[in-house]
């Protein structure tokens, strides 16, 4: 299956994207398709085998639309020329229509206030209330501004369809051309008893101040995308590399894997990369959230786009273009823009009836009305009314914008989510299920106690710890990689290892220098009948300190015990009280043995906890908590931790982790700071409060709007909605959609006290 993401063009409501969304999907071989209104994209996955890409776009034009894909080597110089030239000339269009329609609007406004006050108003010229005058200056504004109604209509008509550009058409030319009658047959009119009015004004400014709401739409909808701007203008430019000795000045699209580049204080670094001459601070705030700056020295890692604060450095090229961390995070941003977020499931059933049912709504007003009047004209204001207020439109954007602000929003603080169904599913999470190694604790262990069956000090020590070491140096484990750690500070030499194995969930075994080396658990110890009574006693006081204890066996006889710890995060504490706060049951997750488990977490302030968990075991666990009849989120940073993460209803992945764990994932902390947890459990709250208010506001606006239009208050107070007023609340109730939406841009994370 191939994935890719279209560009759209066209589109002016959301039955226009449901339009898209079913034409793509009924192209052969196309296995899953979402359009995004909010984000004008449509994300496709097809079989290559069956169609491609042409196939899709060819779809896509007789829908009446256009599309191009977006290139993922283009991800980091934003829109392209050719974007950046059609939004131009579609604000250009628009400016230039809006203008010449106000114009038009407020004389024949003028021109008609004799007709709608009843009176004599002398400082206006009698010759702007002619008919024939209104008629020459509704023209231009009927079918030049609004040109892209009739387009759109029947471009939909010629699919057996409709959209909000047809409620639009059918509206003012129902305006327009009754006009026209009196203004040719005016004796007609008054031989019927009838008064020859017109309502030109009416079909101008209606037109008017859709195209109007539709410029701010526009302006207020590209705002949603700030995030992704932000983001990429955040690369640096150029870069200083150093080649056959020289340090010459290229762009950043010239650097290659392996180029060695020099950084001053203050400048940003060009792409990532490892340290391998020099040290300094690095402020990684923009990239990872974290505001405390980073220290950097030959052998850790630097990221694209983040400041060198202090000193000078040298770093290798490690990955460039869009292989970069930065480049990634835009990605994934984008990508979680284009997603449809669950809750929008039934703004979209609405939508594919709405206009329809609009329309007979109009027809079954203007029947009523004039099967009860006799009146054309009282028959037509209303009708009138009903196809201009109907607004789709609020519906189709309620949910996108504010997914895209929302997800645009996490990124600026760390947190990079996957798509909008993560982000709305992260708001239920009832419990949340943190992996001790890495996530609560630094995942940075060292050994603190070294004790021997024949006591602490021996001529053999250091000939154990060689042994030890020597197999550990084969294993990725985090515990390994503190008792290799510990062996170099010894200076001890480690020797070749044979035949090594990792038992999972049990330790590891090798053979050095004819010696059969195993450590691990005791549990496993006792499975391979190794006598551990010798150093029970040492096992439980390391327990009860909190530090695990791993079990070394020579030859089938325990010889040694060492104790390693992991210091916990500074923010661990802070970050599990605030989540316990906010109503979460938090479960730490272990495979070490309770009592090291259990003094871990009476650190923290957990009272759960699952220890003595294999890897193989983390997503059963996970899956049992599940049939509790919770909504469960795992948080972890290492391979192990995949397959729960991959269950978990939300999983959330450590950024100083693991690849295989952060692909697993749906939300992915960047910072590895767990106080990350915490923002994105209220990001995600933030936002689905958000789109709820933009759901109500769109379906009570149409609920109520669509009867007053039709007149439902005229037996009360007498009085019918004038269609002007029903185009004005129409052209702002997407402006307020998008505009509430973009409140999500003020979101800071709150303190949980």
């Amino acid at each position: 299956m191939e994935n890719a993401t279209l560009k759209l063009r066209g589109m002016s409501c959301a039955s226009c994207a449901k339009n898209i969304e079913d034409a793509i999907a009924s192209v052969p071989g196309v296995s899953e398709c979402i359009v995004n209104f909010g984000a004008e994209q449509a994300t496709v996955e097809y079989d290559s085998r069956t169609t491609d890409l042409d196939a899709i776009q060819e779809a896509v034009k007789a829908a009446g639309y256009s599309a191009y894909p977006l290139q993922k080597q283009n991800l980091m110089v934003g829109e392209d020329d050719a974007e950046k030239k059609y939004r131009l000339r579609e604000s250009r269009n628009l400016v230039q229509k809006v203008t010449v329609g106000g114009i038009i609007s407020t004389a024949l406004v003028i021109g008609s206030l004799p007709m709608m006050t009843g009176l004599h108003l002398p400082f206006i010229p009698l010759w702007l209330h002619n008919p024939w005058v209104q008629l020459i200056l509704t023209t231009p504004v009927q079918f030049w501004c609004g040109y892209s109604f009739y387009i759109n209509t029947w471009k939909a008509l010629k699919r057996h369809a409709a959209t909000m550009d047809t409620l639009i058409a059918l509206g003012t030319s129902a305006a327009y051309f009754y006009s026209l009658f009196p203004t040719l047959l005016p004796s007609f009119f008054i031989n019927q008893g009838l008064t020859p009015d017109v309502y030109y004004e009416t079909a101008a400014i209606v037109i008017t101040l859709i195209l109007l709401g539709r410029l701010f739409e526009n302006r207020a909808r590209g705002q949603t995308s700030e995030a992704i701007r932000k983001l990429i203008g955040l690369q640096a430019k150029t870069a200083r590399l150093i080649r056959n000795g020289r340090e010459i000045d290229v762009p950043i699209e010239e650097v290659i894997i392996g180029d060695v580049i020099l950084v001053r204080p203050g400048e940003k670094i060009s792409v990532d990369g490892e340290v391998i001459e020099g040290a300094s601070t690095i402020d990684e705030a923009m990239v990872t959230g974290e505001s405390l700056p980073v220290k950097k020295q030959p052998g850790d890692e630097v990221i694209g786009a983040t400041i060198n604060k202090t000193g000078s450095f040298k770093f290798r090229a490690t990955r460039v273009g869009s292989d970069t961390v930065l480049a990634q995070i835009v990605q994934l941003v984008q990508q979680a823009q284009g997603s449809k977020a669950p809750i929008q499931r039934l703004a979209d059933k609405v939508t594919g009836w709405f206009v329809p049912v609009v329309i007979a709504i109009a027809l079954l007003t203007f029947i009523i009305w004039f099967n009860f009047t006799g009146n054309v004209t009282l028959a037509l204001i209303p009708t009138i009314g009903v196809l201009i207020i109907a607004c789709p439109c609020a519906l189709g954007l309620a949910t996108p914008t504010s997914v895209m602000v929302g997800t645009g929003k996490g990124a600026e603080n760390g947190i990079l989510i996957k798509g909008a169904e993560s982000l709305e599913l992260a708001h239920k999470i009832q419990t949340i299920v943190l992996d001790k190694t890495g996530t609560i604790t630094q995942g940075k262990a060292t050994v603190t106690d070294f004790v021997t069956a024949n006591g602490t000090v021996n001529g053999n020590e250091m000939k154990l710890i060689q042994l030890t070491a020597s197999v550990e140096r084969n294993s990725e484990h985090p515990l390994a990689e503190a008792v290799v750690r510990y062996a170099q500070s010894q200076e001890v030499e480690l020797a070749d290892v044979r035949e090594f194995e990792a038992i999972t969930g049990n330790g590891v075994q090798g053979i050095v220098t004819k010696h059969l080396v195993q450590i691990g658990t005791q549990r496993w110890m006792e499975e391979l009948d190794i006598e551990t009574q010798a150093l029970q006693h040492d096992k439980e006081r390391l327990e009860y300190l909190g530090k695990t204890a791993i079990w070394i066996a020579v030859d089938g006889k325990i010889q040694g015990l060492m104790g390693i710890s992991d210091a916990i995060k500074p923010t661990s504490v802070q970050a599990i009280r605030a989540l316990q706060k906010l109503g979460l049951e938090v479960v730490m997750l272990t495979g070490d043995n309770r009592r090291t488990a259990e003094a871990i977490a009476r650190e923290v302030g957990i009272k759960r906890v699952l220890a003595e968990v294999r890897p193989d075991q983390k997503a059963a666990t996970v899956e049992k908590l599940q049939s509790e009849g919770k909504i469960v989120a795992m948080v972890g940073d290492g391979i192990n931790d995949a397959p729960a993460l991959a269950q978990a209803d939300v999983g959330m992945a450590i950024g100083t982790g693991t690849d295989v764990a952060i692909a697993a994932s749906d939300i992915t902390l960047i910072s590895g700071d767990l106080l990350s947890i915490v923002t994105a459990i209220q990001l995600s709250r933030a936002t689905i409060r958000n789109i709820r208010q933009n759901l109500f506001f769109a379906f009570i606006y149409n609920v109520a709007g669509i009867p007053i239009a039709a007149g439902i208050l005229f037996p009360i107070f007498g009085w019918l909605l004038n269609p002007i007023i029903a185009g004005a609340a129409m052209a702002f109730s997407s402006v307020s959609v998008v505009t509430n939406a973009l409140r999500l841009r003020k979101f800071k994370a709150k303190a949980v006290v």
